[in-house]
């Protein structure tokens, strides 16, 4: 096995210490756009608020089990 990963890092030699390409004319998105473009976003709207109204209704069922 090492030999072959000995072989690959052969392949890429003359390349692996370049410096990381950097566009002239396009800008980098700064890091909170990119955060924003791949965070998660609601696919399911109103998924969230029926969670929580199922989850008061357990909490309210164990309650009321605690009080008999």
């Amino acid at each position: 096995m090492k030999s072959e990963e000995f072989a690959t890092a052969q392949q890429y030699a003359d390349i692996i210490d370049l410096a990381h390409y950097e566009p002239k004319h396009h800008p980098r998105m700064s890091m909170w756009n990119r955060a924003a473009q791949f965070a998660p976003f609601a696919a399911l709207t109103g998924y969230d608020d029926a969670i929580r109204e199922v989850a008061g209704k357990e909490q309210g069922a164990r309650s009321e089990e605690q009080e008999i």
